[in-house]
């Protein structure tokens, strides 16, 4: 039976990123390493480790598997038992002086009857050795990782496709921006698959106002799994969804100057276009969606009211002036 446990630790990975990642202990890089390889074959490859602190620490070296959970990309990790966790080696445990960086070498032993296909575990550096704790559960303390993301060569079935885009919480209608997207991509092959593409945002003549990248984190879908993707049309940088639901909760006033600070009026379409897998698949979606700025059409409309209102007034005194002096004379 596979244990698993929990992200829920001194970090967070989330499949696609491109940074070092670490704790107050603990650099490690990079933190995603995407590999190719034959069965019966051996890799082997290095990774940087930093100690950040002003003491001498000593780190040891732990391994897991891990597969999607949910929809967000984040790793659920799975014990070592089997899998590409078991076929990597590297020291078991490591020194390092104060803020001293150092290079260690890993190696991964493909098994001759290992499947085509993606496997994907991660390589753990802890404070303290691992172990199992009483009940079977995982004892990993306060850990950093690398995220090794490995295709296998040989036959691999590519299958996957959009199943749903549209806007956040599939909302159509809009007061201003930003507007949030939202897709859902499943990949139902047997290897990590990366989408890559555009959303094309247009007005209702067909002209392209923006284009927004569809997979900007470069994150991956892994086998037998969906991942949502999101990507926000804002003209202020600082706007987001959550602030746009702040402010239309502040009153009147505030979803005026909202309005006014990012408009934009009309029907508009957005096409997602998406490039997938090692063929170069591709999938398409588009929906229609509307911005109407109602605060600032209602106030418009009334000072024009005003106006049409004061050049009536302006035009039958006016009138009642020119009588009056045409009787006078």
């Amino acid at each position: 039976m596979r244990l698993r446990f929990s992200v829920i630790i001194s970090f967070l990975f989330v499949v696609g990123s491109m940074l070092p990642f670490g704790v107050a202990a603990l650099t490690v890089s990079p933190v995603r390493i995407e590999l190719t390889g034959d069965p019966g074959t051996v890799i082997e490859d290095e990774m940087n480790l930093t100690n950040e602190q002003e003491e001498t620490k000593t780190f040891y070296s732990s391994f897991g598997n891990f597969e999607a959970t949910g929809e967000t990309g984040t790793p659920s990790f799975v014990s070592a038992e089997e899998g590409l966790a078991t076929w990597i080696e590297t020291d078991s445990s490591i020194t390092l002086g104060p803020k001293e960086e150092k290079k260690v070498s890993y190696s991964i032993a493909i098994p001759k009857d290992a499947d085509p296909g993606g496997h994907f575990a991660a390589i753990f550096w802890g404070t303290s050795p691992s172990g199992n704790e009483e009940g079977g559960q995982v004892s990993i303390g306060a850990k950093v990782g690398i995220l090794i993301l490995l295709r296998v060569s040989g036959e691999i079935k590519e299958e996957g496709g959009i199943l749903e885009f549209g806007a956040k919480d599939n909302q159509k209608f809009f007061s201003a921006l930003p507007v949030q997207f939202v897709y859902r991509f499943q990949n139902g092959g047997g290897d990590r698959v990366k989408p890559e593409g555009k959303v094309t945002i247009k007005n209702i003549f067909g002209k392209t106002l923006a284009v927004l990248p569809a997979n900007k984190s470069e994150g991956n879908v892994l086998p037998q799994s969906i991942r949502k993707f999101e990507m926000i049309w804002e003209k202020e940088k600082e706007g987001t969804s959550e602030q746009e639901a702040a402010n239309n909760k502040e009153g009147f006033l505030a979803g005026l100057k909202k309005e006014w600070n990012n408009f934009a009026f009309g029907r508009y379409t957005a096409i997602l276009n998406l490039e997938y897998g090692t063929t170069g698949e591709k999938a398409q979606a588009s929906f229609k969606f509307f911005i109407i700025p109602w605060r600032v059409l209602s106030i418009s409309f009334f000072i024009l009211a005003v106006l049409v209102f004061l050049f009536i007034i302006g035009i039958k005194r006016y009138n009642k002036w020119i009588i009056a002096k045409a009787k006078a004379e």
